[in-house]
């Protein structure tokens, strides 16, 4: 229960438990021989252990090349097997990158292997109390928006880039005055030379305390400050002497250690873009899944995850973003501290697709952002936010939709407009 237990899927032609065998040894103690120094004593401290083996099934030819089997002349079968291998923290310390390198690494380049995918991590509560908390989280998200027992909606600057910052600011203007709760820049849009944070921020951030001056409302905007490390940690302080709440980072373009280094930097919630995921995910065979992968970032303290949208635009089928979500619901560890980060669903998201939503979530704290189910509304952004609010009436009272837009405007004409397409 003190280990850290990585698991993978694998295929290979070679028998599963010497090729399970070499991963525990390659990540930990050893390698393909025996080294001096690499005592029993050493072994029983730091060595990895195989704690299961399931096969799944064979094929007939490998799923990856590698040069190492066919130099062996090694045919089929290729086995395929779930495997669970623990890892001492004692090897690793408090030190993510040294986390992920070691539950894949050179794991991905053994020869002996023609396909893995490490599916998850578990991180015993004392190794997850090494690492930063969510600033925010859910609770603090809540709280700070004021919204209670609801989804938080919010939308994307659309276009994605090439406004300018005062063109920027009256588009979150009209947000404000719509009612919305979230506002998020999109990933492509950082510091571009026509809208630079610089400008961007104290434009929008001016709008934003205008209208919680008026109405006791903060919206939240998540300012991407996707950067080199220094330049994420200076636009943070600009983002908080404005008074904003929240920054927002590309994952897999900045990395493990600068997410560290931005959440030690700031209190503000850190809006996690998991943008490029695809490329680690999508093959069944190859990869990262995104129960090791929010795991690791995670860990590095951000405050809401991606976990994309039920019936979106994107390739993933609504048991996979299920998934996601109630991973981000759950505690990171059996018995430890109140980790939850807020899954942020977007992609193609409109009214339509909040029951779905809301029952993949198992219930209501979610963040559900829809830019064109916002603004590309026939009746405009204000209608857009008003179709989401009336959609959520109708749903907790446990109505149908449509059935509830005979008497619901801005909802009818979203039925109309987005079922449709």
């Amino acid at each position: 229960m003190d280990r850290i237990v990585a698991h993978y899927l694998l295929e290979t032609p070679f028998p599963l438990e010497d090729v399970a065998a070499m991963m525990a040894g390659e990540q930990s103690s050893g390698t393909f021989v025996r080294v001096a120094g690499e005592t029993d004593e050493l072994r029983a401290r730091s060595a990895a252990e195989v704690l299961s083996i399931e096969p799944v099934d064979e094929a007939g030819a490998p799923t990856l090349a590698s040069a190492y089997v066919e130099r062996k002349g090694k045919a089929g079968p290729f086995r395929r097997a779930r495997v669970a291998i623990a890892y001492p923290p004692g090897n690793i310390g408090r030190n993510l990158p040294t986390l992920a390198a070691t539950v894949s690494g050179n794991l991905y380049d053994i020869g002996e292997i023609t396909g893995l995918k490490l599916e998850a991590l578990d991180i015993p509560a004392g190794y997850r109390e090494r690492y930063p908390l969510p600033s925010l989280g859910v609770a603090g998200t809540r709280e700070s928006l004021g919204v209670a027992d609801r989804p938080i909606f919010g939308t994307i600057i659309k276009p994605n880039v090439g406004m300018r910052p005062a063109e920027i600011a009256a588009l979150v203007d009209q947000l404000c005055a719509a009612g919305v709760d979230f506002i998020k820049d999109d990933e492509v849009c950082a510091n571009p030379d026509i809208a630079p944070l610089a400008e961007r921020v104290p434009a929008v951030m001016a709008v934003i305390r205008r209208w919680r001056e008026r109405t006791g409302r903060t919206v939240m905007m998540a300012f991407n400050i996707t950067d080199e490390t220094d330049a994420m940690r200076r636009h943070a302080d600009l983002v908080a002497a404005e008074g904003g709440t929240c920054v927002m980072a590309s994952l897999n373009w900045c990395g493990l250690s600068a997410m560290e280094s931005l959440r030690a930097h700031t209190p503000l919630a850190i809006h996690a873009h998991r943008n490029g995921f695809g490329a680690m995910s999508r093959h069944p065979l190859l990869g990262i899944g995104f129960q090791a992968y929010h795991a690791l970032y995670r860990l590095a303290g951000i405050d809401h995850m991606h976990v994309h949208g039920i019936g979106g635009k994107f390739v993933d089928s609504a048991a996979e973003v299920t998934e996601a979500a109630r991973a981000c619901l759950a505690p990171l560890s059996q018995g430890g501290p109140d980790d939850r980060v807020m899954p942020a669903f977007s992609s193609g998201q409109w009214a339509g697709t909040l029951p779905a939503t809301l029952e993949a979530a198992e219930g209501a704290d979610l963040m559900f952002m829809c830019g064109g189910g916002i603004l590309a509304h026939p009746d405009g952004p204000a209608a857009g936010i008003a179709s989401l609010r009336e959609a959520w009436d109708v749903l907790k009272s446990g109505g149908d939709l449509a059935a509830g837009a005979g008497t619901r405007p801005a909802l009818a004409a979203a039925i109309r407009f987005f079922g449709a397409r």
